[in-house]
């Protein structure tokens, strides 16, 4: 049975050969059913009739792609909202959706709240595109999984105009040193340099990073949190990651052999001890660069936005496997990796997002059909 918010076919171009999704695709289709069974049972004013429908970047067409990368360089053109004492590198609506990130980092990343708080900052992002800057289309998703084989090539890497822009030009650097415990050193690229090509070629990154881990010379801290250090958009987008990290089977593995959400969450955001980098991780770091591969100042990558997409789309399939258990499900506690020891996170707690949105409860947050929010994945 297909779904009424679910393409029939998706085009890609003649050089670029998808990886399968098949085993992804079939827990998204149960997922979907439970769905719509679970809507028939309750009285809710979002419905699957009027629910925003998120799409996959390959669905989209050139036009929409253009639509919504439009819409992202407005966001960047648009003054902040930051009050610039607070900090003074925010010079755009969009540094100020990077700016919560990195404020928050500590408490939003290995937490109760990532998957949650990811979430509402996606939401959030969605809707400035559409109410300040125009845009008439739905925050689009990164399925990992297509191109995991091969990302530089990707509809969404391919450094066209209707993509998210390309790889950097290439520069010689070491080994990416991404985990904190060191291990499995990302191989140099393709990249390093700045983006040249696609929409977002001419960007400015206003801040950070924090904890750069490209491994270039002129690549270090900026001089405090929110300070202004504008520079260029790096990447080294990396199939090394992408095909040991973000593959279907991959995903598919953390979907189904995850039954709680603690399990779940760790495993998705993953081991460093044991050098795993996790689909999380792995999302990141197949885009790497600088600020990709910085874990506070990543969102300064406009494809950081789809990325978050995904994740939140693979805890939305993996909450539909089991609605009733799984709907609300909440684990782990307020600090990152429990250090230092903290209380657990509860469903009360607030998510706050500054000048971006109003503060929130987690618990209006978990069902992407009730609360503020009203969409689904296709």
């Amino acid at each position: 049975m297909r779904f009424p918010w679910w393409p029939a076919t998706i085009a890609v171009g003649a050089s670029f050969k998808p990886a399968t999704t098949a085993q992804t695709d079939a827990l998204a289709a149960v997922g979907a059913w439970n769905l719509v069974n679970y809507q028939r049972s309750i009285d809710s004013e979002c419905t699957l009739e009027n629910a925003v429908v998120r799409k996959e970047w390959d669905t989209l067409s050139k036009p929409e792609r253009k639509a919504y990368t439009d819409a992202v360089l407005c966001l960047m053109a648009a003054p902040s909202q930051t009050d610039p004492a607070v900090a003074p590198g925010c010079k755009s609506r969009y540094d100020d959706f990077v700016a919560v990130h990195m404020n928050q980092t500590f408490t939003i990343h290995a937490t109760a709240n990532f998957l949650s708080w990811h979430r509402y900052f996606t939401y959030t992002y969605e809707q400035a595109l559409i109410h300040e800057c125009g845009y008439k289309g739905a925050q689009p998703y990164w399925n990992w999984a297509r191109s995991a084989l091969d990302p530089i090539h990707s509809p969404v890497f391919d450094g066209s105009e209707y993509s998210m822009s390309g790889n950097g030009v290439y520069e010689e650097h070491n080994c990416t040193n991404a985990l904190p415990s060191g291990l499995n050193c990302i191989p140099p690229g393709e990249g390093g340099g700045c983006v040249t090509s696609g929409p977002f070629r001419n960007m400015t990154v206003n801040l950070g990073p924090v904890f750069p881990t490209l491994a270039e010379p002129e690549v270090v801290p900026a001089s405090s949190l929110l300070a202004y250090n504008p520079r260029c958009l790096k990447r080294d987008i990396s199939v090394w990651v992408s095909s040991n990290y973000t593959t279907d089977a991959v995903i598919a593995d953390l979907i189904t052999q995850n039954p709680d959400i603690v399990s779940f969450q760790n495993t998705m955001q993953g081991d460093f001890p044991a050098g795993i980098y996790g689909v999380h991780s792995g999302g990141h770091y197949t885009i790497g660069g600088d600020p990709g591969g910085d874990l506070f100042t990543s969102p300064g990558d406009p494809a950081f936005f789809l990325h978050h997409a995904q994740i939140d789309r693979t805890w939305w399939i993996w909450q539909n496997q089991d609605l009733e258990n799984r709907l609300m499900a909440i684990g782990g506690t307020i600090t990152l990796s429990n250090s230092p020891p903290s209380r657990n996170g509860t469903l009360n707690d607030t998510i706050d997002l500054g000048v971006n949105a109003p503060a929130v409860p987690i618990r209006d947050i978990m069902n992407t059909m009730a609360g503020p929010l009203c969409y689904v994945y296709e």
